[in-house]
């Protein structure tokens, strides 16, 4: 089991579909979460839940809860018959808001060309003279004795 999970889901012989929580969950937390998932707390045994209910389509809810508590954020590690969606059979972790992916490809357009700045060359060579205007330029003379307000 790896150190960030939150939440385990398996077969028991006893109790049927069971849950409980890790400690790197609060467990009034996981309590308040187990309960609307429609788990309660097994007698005598503190930390373990059991599906209520289990032969009312119990692999249906049970994977519905490891899905919903997925879509939460929190890691679960769910037996292979439970789990809705096995995890990939590559090294890289589940990562269920996506950011990991999106910083990636930001950093791939980032690094790539940009078709905003070209660097072209100009169409006439620097040492051209520039075009003569086909206006007249205004000029505005003041009087020689003239003084500007101030």
């Amino acid at each position: 089991m790896s150190p960030g999970t939150h939440f385990v889901f398996g077969d028991h012989e006893e109790h049927g579909f069971v849950a409980s929580c890790t400690s790197s969950m609060p467990a009034h937390l996981a309590h308040w979460y187990l309960e609307r998932e429609q788990f309660e707390p097994v007698p005598g045994r503190p930390g373990l839940y059991r599906l209520n209910e289990p032969e009312r389509d119990g692999v249906r809810r049970t994977r519905q809860a490891v899905h919903d508590l997925r879509r939460q954020g929190y890691t679960v590690q769910a037996d292979i018959r439970l789990d809705p969606a096995p995890a990939p059979t590559s090294s890289r972790r589940f990562q269920p808001n996506g950011s990991q992916q999106q910083r990636s490809r930001i950093a791939r357009a980032a690094a790539g060309p940009t078709t905003q700045h070209r660097a072209t060359p100009p169409t006439t060579s620097p040492s051209a003279a520039p075009p003569k205007p086909t206006y007249a330029p205004t000029v505005h003379l003041t009087a020689p004795g003239a003084r500007r307000p101030r």
